[in-house]
């Protein structure tokens, strides 16, 4: 996943956030993904966050790739909803509630077949 926060409210949070992601993502799936998660954390400099035309520092975006077939289970509404509520909370627990409202999860899906790690097809 790729995370863009505000510098300022990143720096110095990184590994408890790191951590948080992890245990959010880990308690929708189970135990078995934790080696799987993969976060890039990335601090977004004073005023180069806009909402509304204006700065702001009130803000998050989250990327997460995910198979496709995650949208084709039976339950996919109910995990998808898990995975957007528990990243926003994981982000908010260590940087502040103030960023729920601006917090963004958008889940990218990819057919396997799309997916390389390595240059290799990631089966």
């Amino acid at each position: 996943m790729t995370v863009h926060l505000p510098e300022n409210r990143l720096t110095g949070n990184e590994p408890m956030l790191v951590a948080a992601l992890t245990d959010a993502v880990v308690g929708v799936y189970g135990e078995w993904a934790r080696d799987l998660v993969g976060i890039r954390l990335a601090g977004v400099p004073a005023g180069c966050y806009a909402q509304g035309g204006k700065a702001v520092d009130t803000v998050a975006s989250v990327v997460l790739g995910v198979r496709t077939g995650l949208f084709d289970r039976p339950d996919a509404d109910q995990t998808t909803a898990h995975l957007g509520a528990a990243l926003t909370e994981a982000i908010t627990r260590v940087l502040g509630d103030d960023l729920r409202a601006g917090t963004m999860v958008e889940l990218v899906a990819s057919p396997p077949e799309r997916t390389f790690v390595g240059g290799a097809l990631a089966v």
